[in-house]
C-alpha cells in the first residue's frame, strides 16, 4: 500500500471513530483532500486509493492539475480566497466553492456559470476569529449575505465554511465549530453543509456537525511551498 493510500485509510478511521463517538453516521462526513502544492501525480494516487473530492486554494495550480487529470471523474472544490477578476475560471471549472465571502463575488460566479452546467455549490466563509489576515464574512453581516446569495440563479447555497484560529485546546476547538453550526442553523435557510475541520482538529469539527473536513497534511505530508507554480 502506498503512503498516500495508507494515510487515507488512517484518516478514514479517524473520521469513522469521531462520527461514531458523536452518534453520527460516518457517511455524513465527506473527506476533502486539500492538494495545494502537491503534484497531479499525488492526486492520481489518492484517486486510486478511493478519494474523489479534491480541494484547491490556488487557481492556476488547480487549472494545471485539472488539465493533467481530465481522465479522472474527480469533484473539484475551490477553497481559497477569491479575487473578483478570477471568478470566471472558478465558475467554469469547479463543482463547489467553499470561500464566498462577499456578494460581488457570488454575483459574478452566478453570472459566469456556463449554461447547461448544474448550479455551482457554494459555502459562505465566515471569519469567526476576527483576524485581519483571514478572509471571510463577519458574523454580523452573514444573514444579509446569505439571503442575497440564496436568490442567485446559478448558485446553490449549501452552508458555511470557516478556518478558526489554530489551537490545541479541544474546548476552544469545539467552541469555534459549535459557533459556525449555530450561525448556520440561525439563518433559517435549508442548508446542509458545514465545511470545517482540518488535520489537527477534525475530531472536534465532526463532533460539532462538520459535513466536509478539509485534510491536506495528514494525507499528503508536509507541503513544499517552494514547489508552487
Amino acid at each position: 500500500m502506498s503512503t498516500i493510500a495508507l494515510n487515507i485509510a488512517k484518516v478514514g478511521t479517524r473520521i469513522r471513530e469521531a462520527a461514531q463517538a458523536a452518534g453520527r453516521s460516518p457517511e455524513s462526513v465527506g473527506l476533502l483532500a486539500v492538494s495545494k502544492t502537491q503534484p497531479a501525480a499525488a492526486v492520481r494516487e489518492a484517486f486510486a486509493a478511493g478519494l474523489r473530492d479534491v480541494g484547491e486554494n490556488y487557481l492556476q495550480e488547480a487549472l494545471d492539475k485539472q488539465a493533467e487529470l481530465t481522465d479522472l471523474p474527480l469533484t473539484w472544490h475551490f477553497i481559497g480566497p477569491i479575487q473578483s477578476n478570477k471568478t470566471r475560471p472558478i465558475a467554469e471549472h469547479f463543482d463547489w466553492v467553499h470561500s464566498v465571502d462577499r456578494l460581488k463575488v457570488a454575483e459574478r460566479l452566478s453570472a459566469q456559470r456556463p449554461a447547461g452546467r448544474a448550479p455551482l455549490n457554494v459555502c459562505l466563509q465566515v471569519n469567526l476569529s476576527g483576524e485581519a489576515s483571514k478572509s471571510g464574512c463577519e458574523p454580523d453581516a452573514l444573514a444579509e449575505l446569505a439571503r442575497c446569495v440564496a436568490t442567485l440563479p446559478n448558485l446553490r447555497l449549501r452552508g458555511l465554511m470557516a478556518i478558526p484560529a489554530p489551537t490545541d485546546d479541544p474546548a476552544e476547538q469545539h467552541a469555534a465549530f459549535a459557533r459556525l453550526r449555530q450561525l448556520r442553523d440561525g439563518l433559517g435557510l435549508p442548508l446542509d453543509t458545514l465545511s470545517m475541520g482540518m488535520s489537527q482538529d477534525l475530531e472536534a469539527a465532526i463532533a460539532e456537525g462538520a459535513t466536509w473536513v478539509r485534510i491536506g497534511t495528514a494525507l499528503f505530508g508536509a507541503r513544499d511551498y517552494g514547489a508552487r507554480p
